[in-house]
């Protein structure tokens, strides 16, 4: 379980330093038999670094129920 916590507190640094994620997918335009156009549709996922230490808190909660125990 204090794996388990340490993992979830290592996610959530993660999420309280990078609070955004950009993806690309390719969407087609025209298509005029052999000729093929397409274009980069970029597509953003934002998110609270509150939510980040929130899942710091969880995974510290688990490494303190694993001392505990």
């Amino acid at each position: 379980m204090k794996q388990i916590g340490i993992v979830i507190m290592i996610l959530g640094l993660g999420l309280t330093l990078f609070t955004a994620i950009t993806f690309f997918t390719r969407e087609k335009v025209v298509d005029l038999g052999i000729v093929e156009i397409t274009r980069n549709q970029p597509h953003y996922l934002n998110w609270s670094p509150f939510v980040g230490m929130a899942v710091m808190v969880i995974g510290g909660f688990m490494i303190y129920l694993a001392k505990k125990r």
